[in-house]
């Protein structure tokens, strides 16, 4: 990706200075965290050095951080690091003044001020959790909540306004050079999201994604250049010792030239996506921008019916109960599906997240939501199958015909009837799927229609209705116990 200079407030102590920082890049990942890399522009004596870095994440994580010359000419070493995100704001204060008196200043009706003086018994603050009423004590008086505006007194300790890092470096010469920060951060995620709009009739869709982007770092983050990393890395919590993951996190990444929208590559056994364009990602700011757009693919409804879909299943025993499975779930499962592939004008690794579908009126052009369902990390060339909802006016039902079998047979057999009713205006296909749960030796002896066998324990039936019409697909099974 593109570079631009940027300018970002950089205090050297090794001479107290301001200095310029290059273009922040981040690579955030679908976990709630980030790899950040900054450039520090550093101008090192031999020996020791004190330097303040002030503008890192609240949420840094300061054993993750990497500093270091990516030239390889200079050898630098961090003697001692110290990390410090208690920004100066009124609970803190508070906090630093518990037990002391100030005074609080009051606005009357009239806009009249006067103070009246307070001694905080309890501020409230509490760092990385919830805060707590103060407890402020007036006139002999315990209140829990605060009399007026606090004014405090100035401080003279080393209240920073910033989350800072402070290093004393060791360098082995004099030099002069942009070395490269690295480290990473929690509070920043991405997500994925996908529209697919359709028209009143036809099976192709126009799909757009987005991802989103979310900042809760504590730090803005202007013209970033953006990667986003698709998959389940492993994270050990709480206490992992980050540094060498993190010094192998930030050696991956690099500066690519991107020319569309968003680039992808495989990137280890996950997947990178980049951002073409810098983006400003402000403090406490979601951010959208499209990843993907393809018009016309290939989509066609699916109608599925499991009528044995909240019991039908095996569970590697046999399962002689006779009062078994006689159950029967009316609703029809609506579902769109599709190939993730390039004949069909996609073919690029989808990241997981939320596929919404909309159907476009043409009485007024306007479009309906019509469902939604999650998507998984999706490869290309991957058969995509998503279930949209239950079918208003196509209706399944599933009945035992008959059963044959006890426990002193060595097998049992039992009948199905599976009637569905069409009552759209159109001709449709039902696929009916029927599992064999009671033993993982079955054949089936009887069946009306031709069925497929789709693994170990399921079949599916392939029904054509035409506009208003029943029919019924029957089978029997045999078990064999032997």
């Amino acid at each position: 990706m593109r570079t631009v200079s940027k300018i970002l407030p950089l205090v050297l102590l090794a001479g107290v200075l301001t200095s310029l920082s290059g273009q922040p890049a981040l690579t955030v990942y679908n976990q709630n965290f980030a790899v950040v890399r900054e450039r520090v522009p550093l101008d090192l004596k031999a020996g020791e050095n004190a330097v303040t870095f002030v503008g890192a994440t609240l949420q840094l994580e300061p054993d993750s951080v990497v500093l270091r010359d990516p030239a390889g000419k200079v050898s630098l070493r961090i003697l001692e690091q110290s990390y410090r995100a208690d920004v100066m704001s009124q609970g803190l204060l508070l906090s630093v003044n518990e037990g002391k008196t100030i005074d609080f200043l009051i606005r009357d009706r009239d806009a009249k001020e006067y103070t009246v003086p307070g001694k905080v018994i309890r501020s409230g603050h509490n760092p990385g959790g919830e805060p707590t009423a103060p407890i402020i004590e007036v006139d002999g008086r315990l209140r829990f909540s605060l009399p007026g505006e606090p004014l405090f007194p100035a401080l003279a300790g080393d209240g920073i306004l910033k989350p800072t890092l402070t290093w004393r470096l060791g360098a082995d010469q004099a030099a002069q050079f942009s070395a490269e920060l690295g480290y990473i951060t929690g509070g920043m995620s991405w997500q994925a999201a996908y529209n697919l709009v359709a028209p009143e009739k036809g099976d192709l869709l126009d799909i757009v994604g987005w991802v989103t982007v979310n900042n809760q770092s504590g730090k803005v983050f202007e013209n970033a250049t953006v990667k986003l990393m698709a998959g389940n890395v492993n994270r050990i919590e709480p206490s992992m010792p980050k540094g060498a993951a993190a010094r192998d996190m930030v050696r991956m990444q690099a500066f690519e030239v991107a020319a569309p929208a968003v680039t992808e590559k495989a990137f280890d056994e996950f997947h990178l996506y980049s951002l073409a364009r810098p983006v400003t990602l402000r403090d406490r700011e979601t951010k959208q921008v499209e990843f993907m757009r393809a018009i016309g693919v290939k989509a066609p409804v699916v109608y599925v019916y499991d009528g044995a879909a909240m019991f039908g299943r095996f569970f590697g025993g046999m399962n002689r109960d006779p009062g078994y499975g006689t159950q029967s779930n009316n609703k029809v499962w609506v579902m769109r599906e599709f190939r993730n592939s390039e004949e069909n004008k996609l073919g690029l690794p989808l990241p997981k997240g939320r596929m919404r579908f909309y159907r476009r009126d043409d009485a007024d052009g306007r479009i309906e939501f019509t469902g939604e369902n999650e998507l998984e990390h999706t490869a290309k060339n991957e058969l995509i199958r998503i279930y949209t909802g239950d079918a208003f006016d196509v209706v399944g039902e599933r009945i035992r015909t008959d059963f044959q079998g006890n426990n002193r047979q060595d097998f049992a057999e039992e009948s199905f009837e599976i009637k569905l009713r069409n009552r759209k205006a159109e001709p449709i296909e039902v696929r009916v799927v029927e599992h064999l749960y009671r033993w993982s030796n079955w054949r089936i002896v009887q069946q009306s229609d031709e069925s497929t066998k789709k693994d170990a324990q399921t079949v599916e039936f392939r029904v054509s209705l035409k506009p208003d019409e029943e029919r019924s697909v029957t089978y029997r099974v045999r078990y064999d116990w032997r």
